[in-house]
């Protein structure tokens, strides 16, 4: 059984990006003409900071010039976050969107935009926007019933804090 260099980067990193208390989220060698980048996407249930990515990239940088991982070949490394509007994979992506609006794309080939009050070992509870001035409605999402959801960008959208206030 083979396996791909990305497998073997991720089985190097894993230990030294959970060494830092953060999740290794994916892995990518990209060709840019003669010169080879490495990305590496980390994250945590509280987020990532510059500081945290800032250590995980020196240790990372450590790692891979004590090792042949890489091979001989000059590459880039670059360490980041998901961003504001990440693909949601995994279990623990769905509970760290927990209160944010996601478009679903559902396996069935609908489409679906709802937030997310609640991510269990089975699917989502899910409130879906009111349209035209009716209220919000509660759904029940299993997971393999999903087949893509990405996080949206909300610019008006009020944090729990705020709406607690105003009650």
């Amino acid at each position: 059984m083979s396996t791909t260099h990305s497998e073997r980067l991720r089985e190097l990193l894993e230990p030294l990006v959970s060494s830092q208390g953060l999740d290794l989220e994916e892995i990518a060698v990209d060709s840019v003409g003669r010169k080879r980048v490495l990305r590496v996407v980390v994250d945590s249930d509280t987020g990532a900071d510059l500081d945290q990515i800032a250590d995980v990239s020196r240790a990372l940088s450590a790692k891979l010039d004590e090792t042949d991982a890489m091979g001989e070949g000059e590459y880039t490394l670059e360490v980041g976050t998901p961003g504001a509007e990440r693909l949601l994979k995994e279990h623990r992506h769905y509970v760290r969107a927990t209160g944010r609006l996601v478009k679903f794309q559902l396996a069935d080939g609908d489409e679906l935009v709802a937030r997310i009050l609640k991510a269990d070992d089975e699917g989502l509870d899910l409130e879906v926007p009111g349209v035209k001035g009716r209220r919000p409605t509660a759904r029940r999402l299993a997971y393999p019933d999903v087949d893509k959801a990405r996080v949206q960008v909300e610019f008006n959208r009020k944090d729990k804090n705020e709406k607690e206030e105003e009650a």
